[in-house]
């Protein structure tokens, strides 16, 4: 299974842990997915002109940067990184939303999660390395309902996995804290260690 979040580092990597790595996030690669496809999605579908395209795939966009910028925060800032994530994860909420409004104004069917369509589109997300190139041939093809609910069935799977992310950092620092609390350790295991030593 891929990680879902960073791994920790020992007491003998210092007092910044590993960090960056978002890549490897599910969540990450989701999001990318969700962008590339909120772009095709409004070139195909949405009016040049229209003030949605900007908020949808600046929406989109938030929800890739900032897991990046929270997994290079994450050596620093804890608190940081868990508050991008969380930014990210509103960012999607918010695309979500223009997803549902884009087929409710328009009287255009929703899919149920137990939809044969939507548990196909969970299927594909479920083999290994997906990207974009998994979904696009029904993105550059099928008509607006089947894309937006394509989309809205990935926001899903990306939500699902920062949701994740975020209760493995909060738990994370709970029980190590943030840099305050590692630079600490290191200084009182520098100080045992001398101690150690000079005896």
């Amino acid at each position: 299974m891929r990680p879902i979040g960073h791994m920790s580092g020992s007491a003998n990597e210092g007092f910044i842990p590993p960090h960056g790595g978002y890549a490897g996030l599910l969540a990450y690669q989701k999001a990318v997915i969700v962008f590339e496809g909120t772009v095709r999605f409004c070139n195909r579908f949405l009016k040049e002109r229209d003030r949605t395209i900007d908020q949808m795939v600046q929406a989109a966009r938030s929800g890739k940067q900032n897991i990046i910028e929270g997994s290079q925060a994450s050596g620093t800032s804890k608190e940081t990184e868990i508050k991008l994530i969380g930014v990210a994860r509103a960012s999607l909420e918010e695309l979500l939303e223009d997803y549902r409004d884009f087929l409710r104004v328009r009287k255009l069917r929703f899919w149920p999660k137990t939809s044969r369509e939507a548990l196909f589109v969970r299927k594909l997300g479920r083999e290994k390395d997906t990207s974009y190139k998994t979904y696009e041939t029904y993105i550059e093809s099928r008509p607006p309902e089947v894309v937006a609910n394509i989309l809205i069935c990935l926001i899903h799977q990306t939500n699902y996995f920062l949701d994740q992310l975020l209760r493995k950092l909060e738990k994370d620092f709970v029980k190590e804290g943030g840099l305050r609390e590692r630079m600490t350790r290191a200084r009182l295991t520098q100080r045992a260690n001398q101690s150690m030593r000079s005896t």
